[in-house]
């Protein structure tokens, strides 16, 4: 299972690639809207744990390539904004499988991922 995390702050996703590589997914990270577009090109992930607040691009944008290069490829959103908090980004960005805080639990955001990636 290859997982891409898309995430400006790097001990953040650090944190969610570690638990993630502990149940078994093999995890890269990207801090940017290009690092990631690179990362995509290079590799498919079966899931994108995309932050929707990037410091450098656009999140939608990720979302927008992912959809168009690997249609199959599901993203789960996370922020720490109101930003979409009702549910509009499912309209937006059709590969949007889950929108979840930030805060959420490593161990809740594995169970997304892992259980996103088999529906693949």
């Amino acid at each position: 299972m290859d997982v891409l995390i898309v995430q400006s702050a790097p001990e953040l996703g650090f944190v969610w690639q570690r638990h993630l590589q502990r149940c078994g997914m093999s995890v890269r990270v990207s801090e940017s809207q290009d690092e990631a577009i690179d990362a995509i090109i290079h590799k498919v992930p079966d899931v994108i744990v995309l932050d929707l607040v990037l410091k450098s691009g656009s999140a939608l944008a990720v979302a927008d390539y992912a959809n168009y290069r690997c249609p199959g490829t599901q993203v789960i959103f996370v922020t720490n904004t109101r930003f979409f908090s009702d549910g509009s980004i499912f309209a937006h960005a059709g590969n949007a499988c889950a929108f979840v805080q930030t805060a959420t639990p490593p161990e809740d955001l594995a169970a997304m991922v892992e259980h996103y990636a088999v529906a693949r």
